[in-house]
């Protein structure tokens, strides 16, 4: 596949229907410093010869066959600045001496691969990372302590693993990150984030974990990033960084649960704000403080145990897109000021306690009985029973346990 060009600088071959193995010839050419290799059907394992390119900064193999480990040799990569290896068949653990790695490289990303064990844990202190992607793998243990060294780090993508640890409320010192997904993992306990801020925070995915306890105030309220309004643009702005190679899209294949559909982003607006805490024990009350968070497009805390009313401050997001509460325990009526969320697509507040008529109006008017079922206490449309007065008051219900299991009737 490769002839021997020993002044060759870069090769991009990615997207090029190749197949086979890397020929061994490739690491003759020793001055190499660009290797793309993505979305192929290449195979076999990552070649012992790379170490030959001493000259290496990019480093991407993603969306092939490979398979096999990581072989040590590339940690000699003193140069390496991006490494991909995503969407492979790779497996064993990840290197240790990766962290060795850590003072130049500064994107990593080991997602869709079969790796297991630990996380390196010697992340140097001047650690170069900018976005750390090992998600869809089975790395258990916790989150190293190290990566805190890391201090422009900026995506954190470590969900669907098998890490078994208390929130790691030390990533708020790292003052640039803005993207945090921990989802689908063994996370358990309280969120504490009382001692830090993730001011430049703008997109969390804690869903599918084990956390318990209150939903964290001091969490929102030191969430600045979101709670500024984003000026609008003319045209999209993706998240880039440059590296190297000139400037890059960072390539993120994250997914996230976004209208009511697991959406992956190969790409991140930069305007792109979303908290989803979903599938966990959180209780007590729906912080009103959230209502602050002007520009959040995404809000999901469905399937927890959350009581109280929904605050009517959730009315003020006014660019929210999508807003999921449903299977709770929230009771009382739904907030008028709903009608003020222009842009709502998804409303989900199905399977909680609600009472009283649904509120009309703009974008209220668009949503069926999927958005409002499980909550007996409701009237009016998208659902079948009206309400009994000019006031809007719902019909109360009694109930009569019988041998054949629940009636439900009227009481006027």
């Amino acid at each position: 596949m490769f002839d021997y060009h020993p002044q060759l600088l870069r090769l991009d071959l990615g997207g090029c229907q190749l197949s086979g193995k890397i020929l061994k010839s490739l690491f003759k050419c020793r001055e190499l410093q660009y290797i793309f290799l993505d979305y192929n059907y290449l195979e076999g394992t990552v070649p012992l010869e790379i170490s030959n390119l001493t000259s290496l900064k990019v480093f991407t193999i993603g969306e092939n066959n490979f398979s096999g480990q990581i072989p040590s040799s590339l940690c000699n990569l003193s140069s390496l600045m991006l490494l991909y290896l995503s969407n492979n068949s790779l497996d064993g653990t990840i290197p240790e001496c990766i962290g060795n790695l850590s003072s130049s490289l500064s994107h990593l990303n080991l997602r869709m691969n079969n790796f297991h064990g630990k996380i390196p844990e010697n992340f140097a202190e001047g650690c170069s990372f900018i976005s750390f992607l090992i998600s869809n793998n089975q790395v258990e243990g916790s989150l190293p302590r190290s990566l805190g060294n890391c201090k422009d780090l900026k995506l954190l993508d470590v969900g669907n693993n098998y890490l078994n640890a208390t929130f790691p409320n030390w990533l708020g010192n790292l003052n640039q990150l803005q993207v945090l997904d921990l989802r689908s993992n063994r996370f358990y306990g309280k969120v504490d984030s009382s001692d830090v801020t993730f001011t430049r925070l703008r997109v969390i995915d804690l869903s599918r974990n084990n956390f318990s306890g209150y939903l964290p105030v001091n969490f929102f309220e030191n969430l600045h990033a979101i709670r500024e309004v984003n000026e609008k643009k003319v045209k999209p702005e993706y998240m880039i960084e440059e590296v190297a190679s000139g400037t890059i899209y960072i390539e993120l294949g994250l997914s996230f649960t976004t209208k009511g559909l697991e959406t992956e982003f190969e790409k991140l607006l930069t305007i792109w704000t979303a908290i989803d805490f979903s599938s966990n024990q959180f209780s007590g009350e729906i912080p009103k403080t959230i209502g602050e968070l002007h520009s959040l497009i995404a809000l999901n805390l469905s399937h927890n145990c959350l009581t109280g009313p929904i605050p009517s401050s959730l009315g003020d997001l006014s660019e929210l897109e999508s807003l999921d509460l449903s299977s709770n325990k929230l009771h009382g009526r739904i907030p008028t000021e709903f009608t003020n969320l222009g842009f709502l697509e998804v409303l989900n507040l199905s399977h909680n306690n609600l009472v009283g008529p649904i509120p009309h109006g703009k974008q209220l008017d668009t949503f069926s009985n999927d958005s409002y079922i499980g909550n007996l206490g409701l009237c009016g449309l998208p659902l079948s029973k009206s309400c009994d007065n000019d006031e809007g008051t719902p019909a109360k219900f009694d109930r009569d346990d019988d041998e054949d299991g629940l009636n439900w009737k009227f009481l006027y």
